[in-house]
C-alpha cells in the first residue's frame, strides 16, 4: 500500500494525526502519477491546503504540464485569492492541451467577480474552439441559466442532451430546461420536461417548480398534490406555503389556504408576506379579528412596504377605524408617490367632517386617478356637498367623457347648466 493510500485510509478513520506523517512520506517516496491522484481526491474531500502542496511539488517537477496550473488556479479561486488564479492561467498559452480548460476556469473566476462580458468572451472562445465539448457547452448553458437569460441558456442544454448527457456534473438538464422554459412563460413545455426529471433529481427546488407550473397551467389539484407531498417530505421549505394557499384559494378552499399560511407562519415567522396573504383569507372566511391581527404584524415587520400598508389601510376604512388610518398614513404623504395613500386619507377626513383635510387630499390624489370612475364619484360627491360648483361642473364634465352614458350625471349636468 502506497502513502498516500494509508493517508486516505486514515482520513476516513478520522486518524488526522497519522494521515499528516503519511504525506509527509507521500510526498517524498509516491510516484507521481500516485501523487496526481493524491491531489485529486484530497481536491475532492476539501482538503485543500494537502492537495495544493502536492500539485506544487508535481508542478516544480513539470512545469510544462499546464494542467497542474489549471488544478492550482481552481484551488486558488476557492481560497479567494484570484489574483494567484490568473497568475497561474495566463502562464497557459493557447497552443497548450490545456488552454480550453484555463478558458472554463477564467471564465468562473470572472463570474464570481460579476465581470460577465469577460465571462462571456471566455465562454465564446471556448466554444469556438470546441463546439462540441460537453463540459463548454454546459458551461455556456449554466452561465446564462444562472444570469437569467434563459432563452439563450435553452439550445446549450439542447446540445447536451443531443449528444447523450441527460445530466452533467450531478446537475439533471431536464430540469433546467423545465425551469428555464418556466421562467420564460412556457408553461406546458416546461412540466413536459420537469416531469422527465430523475427520481435522484428530484429536489424540493425541482418540486415546488413543478408545482407552481401547474399552478400557472391552473391544474390546481395536481398542483396541490406535489405542494403537500412537498411540504410533508421538506416542512421547512417555506416557499411552499403561500403558493399551496394560494393553490387551495383558487380553489375557493379559504379555510384550508389559512390553515396552510398558518402553517408556513411556524416555519417563517418573520415574513411579512406570508401574513398579508393570511389576512387575506381570514376576510374569506369572515375572521375579521384575525384578519386585523394579522395586518398589523405584516405592517410591524415591514413597514415602509406600502402595498402592505394599504391593505392595512382598506381594513381599517371599512372598519371605520378612521383615526387608526390617518395615523397609518399620514406619515407617508411627504414622501408618498400612491395616490391611493392620498385617497384614503381623503375618505377618513371625510368622515371625520375634516373637510379642509379632505378637500387637500381629495385634490392630491386627483391628477392619477382622473380615470377612475369610483374615485371620480366619490370627489363630485365630495364637492357637491360642499357646494364647490366650478369644480364640481368640471369633474362632472370630466367624469361624464368617460362614462357618456351616465343618465344621473347627465341630469346633474343639466341641473347645473340651468342653476348658471
Amino acid at each position: 500500500m502506497t502513502y498516500s493510500e494509508q493517508m486516505l485510509d486514515h482520513i476516513e478513520e478520522g486518524t488526522m494525526d497519522q494521515a499528516q506523517k503519511d504525506f509527509a512520506w507521500a510526498l517524498r517516496k509516491d510516484d507521481d502519477d500516485t501523487l496526481y491522484s493524491l491531489a485529486e481526491e484530497l481536491y475532492a474531500l476539501g482538503l485543500t491546503n494537502q492537495a495544493q502542496r502536492t500539485y506544487l511539488k508535481l508542478l516544480d517537477r513539470y512545469p510544462q504540464e499546464d494542467e497542474l496550473r489549471t488544478a492550482l488556479a481552481e484551488i486558488a479561486i476557492d481560497n479567494g485569492d484570484n489574483d494567484e488564479a490568473l497568475s497561474y492561467l495566463f502562464q497557459i498559452q493557447p497552443s497548450s492541451p490545456a488552454y480550453l480548460q484555463s478558458l472554463l476556469v477564467q471564465a468562473d473566476l470572472y463570474q464570481t467577480e460579476e465581470q460577465f462580458e469577460i465571462t462571456e468572451a471566455k465562454l465564446n472562445e471556448a466554444y469556438r474552439m470546441a463546439p462540441d465539448e460537453p463540459a463548454v457547452l454546459f458551461a455556456l448553458a449554466e452561465y446564462y441559466y444562472l444570469i437569467g437569460k434563459f432563452q439563450e441558456a435553452i439550445p446549450f442544454y439542447f446540445a447536451l442532451i443531443k449528444a447523450g448527457h441527460l445530466e452533467f456534473a450531478k446537475v439533471d438538464i431536464a430540469g433546467r430546461l423545465g425551469t428555464a422554459y418556466a421562467q420564460l412563460g412556457k408553461f406546458d413545455q416546461a412540466l413536459g420536461y420537469l416531469n422527465q426529471v430523475a427520481p435522484g433529481y428530484q429536489t424540493s427546488d425541482i418540486r415546488f417548480q413543478t408545482g407552481l407550473t401547474q399552478l400557472a397551467l391552473h391544474q390546481l389539484k395536481e398542483a396541490i398534490i406535489t405542494f403537500k407531498e412537498l411540504a410533508e417530505d421538506d416542512g421547512q421549505y417555506a416557499s411552499v406555503y403561500p403558493a399551496l394557499a394560494q393553490a387551495y384559494a383558487e380553489e375557493h378552499h379559504y379555510a384550508q389556504a389559512l390553515t396552510t399560511l398558518q402553517e408556513g407562519l411556524a416555519v417563517d415567522q418573520y415574513n411579512e408576506h406570508l401574513y398579508a396573504q393570511a389576512a387575506e383569507m381570514a376576510s374569506h372566511v369572515g375572521d375579521t379579528e384575525l384578519m386585523a391581527t394579522y395586518l398589523k404584524r405584516a405592517h410591524e415587520l415591514d413597514p415602509d412596504n406600502q402595498t402592505i400598508t394599504l391593505q392595512y389601510s382598506n381594513f381599517l376604512l371599512h372598519q371605520g377605524q378612521d383615526d387608526e388610518n390617518l395615523a397609518l398614513l399620514a406619515p407617508l404623504v411627504d414622501e408618498n408617490d400612491d395616490p391611493q395613500v392620498e385617497w384614503n386619507l381623503a375618505q377618513s377626513y371625510l368622515h371625520k367632517e375634516d373637510f379642509d383635510g379632505a378637500k387637500q387630499a381629495f385634490e392630491a390624489a386627483a391628477p392619477a386617478l382622473s380615470d377612475n370612475p369610483t374615485f371620480l364619484r366619490q370627489l363630485i360627491e365630495f364637492y357637491q356637498e360642499m357646494g364647490m360648483r366650478p369644480q364640481l361642473r368640471e369633474a362632472v364634465e370630466h367624469y361624464l367623457a368617460i362614462d357618456p352614458a351616465d343618465s344621473e350625471l347627465q341630469e346633474l349636468l343639466e341641473q347645473l347648466d340651468e342653476d348658471y
